[in-house]
């Protein structure tokens, strides 16, 4: 996953990769501003220079992996069909490719471990879903959008532990139970 900006010098880019990965991999309290320089074959003192302390460079990742998870949702949320936001919402999952696997593996992570440092949010999309299950007329749109983001909660959980689970399958049954296939 590439988190090169413009603005950003190749050893800044090693050096947000390299948080990148240990972030996810090993969680932000167990990640050492000295371990990730090490990683990233720079000094600690560049990261400092860069992104002043360890807190900086989690929230300039945070930054990036928000812009990436957020298209996502954007699409979602100016959709105006409900139908088509039911679809658009209940493949997300399955149509992840493998660079955005870690974006979403941060989501996670840091949704547990930054609870107040996570611009992500997944109210909008909530908001969106509410609105496309009340155009559905659904008896309870909020409890059927509370439903869907758990299971995309689930799903998503289960695609980054690697479980090997008939995903196309369970996406039908999913698109089916809601009666958009």
């Amino acid at each position: 996953m590439s988190v090169h900006s413009l603005n950003m010098t190749l050893k800044q880019t090693k050096i947000l990769e390299a948080a990148l990965e240990l972030f996810t991999s090993e969680g932000y309290h167990a990640t050492s501003t000295y371990k990730i320089a090490k990683y990233a074959g720079v000094s600690e003192g560049l990261i400092f220079r860069h992104f002043h302390n360890k807190e900086g460079l989690a929230k300039a990742i945070i930054k990036d992996t928000s812009i990436k998870i957020n298209k996502h949702l954007d699409s979602i949320t100016k959709e105006d069909d409900p139908k088509l936001v039911l679809i658009e919402t209940l493949n997300l999952p399955f149509n992840l490719n493998s660079s955005e696997i870690q974006n979403w593996n941060l989501f996670f992570k840091l949704k547990w471990e930054l609870p107040d440092n996570n611009p992500i949010t997944m109210e909008l999309i909530k908001k969106t879903l509410i609105k496309a299950f009340t155009k559905l007329r659904y008896k309870h749109p909020e409890h059927e959008a509370n439903l869907v983001l758990n299971i995309l909660e689930g799903i998503l959980s289960s695609i980054l532990q690697g479980q090997d689970e008939d995903q196309n399958a369970f996406n039908t049954f999913l698109l089916n139970k809601y009666g958009l296939i």
